[in-house]
C-alpha cells in the first residue's frame, strides 16, 4: 500500500526552515564539541527535521514532501554575494594554489569514477552502473545524477541508475555534513597549525565571545539587497549568452561571475573618490555578510530537510559499502595529499574542509563546512576564494569531461 503523501506548501516549506536553522544554531551554541569539530548549524536543523519525516514514514505511513523552489533562488543569492566581495587582487594572488587544486579536483574525480567502477564490478553489477556512486551524483549532485539518469537506462541499460543516484547522492551529502570540520580539527592538531584570529569572517560570525553580534546599517542591507538583485539580472544575460556559446554551466556560475565583474568595477570606481564614500561600500559589505550567511544557512537546511532516506532501501548493502569505500577515500586524498599540496597551513585546513564537502556533497556542502571551521578558528580570506571558483566553475566542466571518458571509451 503507498504510504500517505502530504504537500508542504513552499511558504510552509520555507518557514520550517527557518524554525530548522533556529533549532541548530541553539544546539550548536550549547554544546562545545558540536563547535569544537565544526559541525555546521544548518547540519543539526535540517537533519532534526529529515529524521522526523522518517519516523512519520516508517511508523505511520505518512510521506512528507515539501515544495522548495525558493532553495535553488537562496543559492543564486550566495553566490553572488561571494562574486561581490571578490577582488581581483585577491584573484590573482590565489593563482597558484588555484591550479593546484584544480589539478587536485581533477584526479580526485577519476579516483572517485574508478572506485565506483570497481566495486560495481565486484558486487557484479555493470561497471558503468558505478559511475552514479561516483562523480555523477557525488561531486556531481543529484542535478547530475538526473541529467545522466536517461542516458544510463536508455543507452547502457541499466534501469535501477536514477536509484543508485539518489541513494548515493543521499548518503554523500549526509556524509559531506560531517566529515569536513573534523578533518580541519585533526590536521590542526596534528600538524600543530595556529587558527587565524581574524574575526572578519567572509561569512557568518565567529564563535568567540562578543562576536555573535554585527552591526548592520539599514541602508546597508536595502544597498546589499539591490546589488545582489542587479547581479543576478546579469547573471541571467550572462547564463544566456554562455548557453548560445553551446556551454552549460549551474546558473550559481554565471551569478558568481556576474558579481566578480560588478564588484570590482564598483571598488575601481571607489578608489577614485573620496574616502568617506568608502562607507558606502562598508555597510554594502555587512550586509551582504548577514544576507549571505542566512541564504546559505537556509539551503542546506532545505535540502537535509528534503531527505527521504526510504529511497536507500533498493540497493542497501551495495550502496552502503561503495559509498563507505568512498568516504574513506576522500577521506585520506584530503588529509594526505590536499593539505600538504595546498602548503600545511591554515588556510590549507580550511580548504580542506571544503574539499572535503564538495568531493561528496555540492559547492555549497563545501562552504558551509569552511564557514563552520571559520566561525571557529578565524577567517580564511584566500580559501573563500579559490574553493568557490575550483568547485563552482573548473570542477563541473572537468567533471563532465571525465564522465563522458567513463561512459563512452
Amino acid at each position: 500500500m503507498e504510504p500517505h503523501l502530504i504537500e508542504i506548501k513552499d511558504f510552509v516549506s520555507f518557514t520550517l526552515a527557518i524554525i530548522a536553522l533556529f533549532i541548530g544554531k541553539s544546539i550548536i551554541s550549547r554544546y562545545e564539541l558540536l563547535r569544537k569539530y565544526s559541525i555546521p548549524e544548518p547540519v543539526v536543523g535540517g537533519f532534526a527535521c529529515a529524521a522526523i519525516v522518517g519516523i512519520l514514514y516508517y511508523a505511520f505511513d505518512i510521506q512528507i514532501e515539501f515544495n522548495l523552489e525558493v532553495r535553488d533562488v537562496l543559492l543564486l543569492y550566495f553566490f553572488a554575494g561571494i562574486g561581490l566581495k571578490a577582488d581581483f587582487a585577491t584573484l590573482l594572488k590565489g593563482g597558484k594554489p588555484l591550479l593546484i587544486l584544480i589539478v587536485l579536483a581533477s584526479v580526485f574525480i577519476f579516483l572517485q569514477n574508478f572506485t565506483g567502477v570497481t566495486i560495481a564490478s565486484l558486487f557484479g553489477l555493470d561497471p558503468k552502473a558505478g559511475l552514479m556512486s561516483g562523480s555523477i551524483a557525488l561531486i556531481g549532485g543529484v542535478g547530475t545524477a538526473m541529467a545522466w539518469t536517461p542516458t544510463f537506462v536508455e543507452e547502457l541499460g541499466i534501469v535501477n541508475a536514477s536509484e543508485l543516484g539518489i541513494a548515493s547522492n543521499t548518503l554523500g551529502l549526509i556524509s559531506a555534513c560531517v566529515i569536513g570540520g573534523p578533518i580541519a580539527a585533526y590536521l590542526m592538531k596534528r600538524h600543530k597549525v595556529q587558527a587565524n584570529h581574524d574575526s572578519e569572517l567572509d561569512i557568518g560570525t565567529s564563535h568567540q565571545a562578543g562576536s555573535s553580534h554585527i552591526k548592520v546599517d539599514y541602508f546597508g542591507v536595502l544597498r546589499a539587497w539591490l546589488w545582489l538583485n542587479v547581479t543576478l539580472i546579469i547573471g541571467y544575460f550572462i547564463d544566456l549568452a554562455l548557453q548560445e556559446a553551446g556551454v552549460k554551466l549551474p546558473m550559481f556560475v554565471a551569478c558568481l561571475l556576474a558579481g566578480i565583474i560588478i564588484g570590482n568595477i564598483g571598488r575601481m570606481i571607489l578608489n577614485r573618490r573620496e574616502i568617506k564614500d568608502r562607507a558606502y561600500l562598508d555597510d554594502a559589505s555587512q550586509g551582504l555578510s548577514l544576507i549571505q550567511d542566512i541564504c546559505l544557512g537556509m539551503f542546506l537546511t532545505m535540502a537535509l530537510m528534503s531527505l527521504k532516506v526510504w529511497e536507500l532501501e533498493g540497493s542497501l548493502l551495495y550502496i552502503s559499502v561503495v559509498m563507505a569505500v568512498q568516504v574513506l577515500l576522500s577521506i585520506v586524498f584530503t588529509i594526505f595529499v590536499v593539505f600538504r599540496m595546498m602548503g600545511k597551513d591554515y588556510e590549507a585546513a580550511v580548504i580542506c574542509s571544503g574539499f572535503g564537502g564538495v568531493t561528496l556533497g555540492s559547492t555549497a556542502t563545501a562552504i558551509v563546512n569552511m564557514t563552520a571551521v571559520t566561525q571557529q578558528y578565524g577567517a580564511a580570506h584566500r580559501a573563500f576564494i579559490i574553493v568557490p571558483l575550483v568547485c563552482g566553475f573548473f570542477i563541473d566542466i572537468i567533471n563532465a569531461m571525465i564522465i563522458n571518458l567513463f561512459v563512452y571509451f
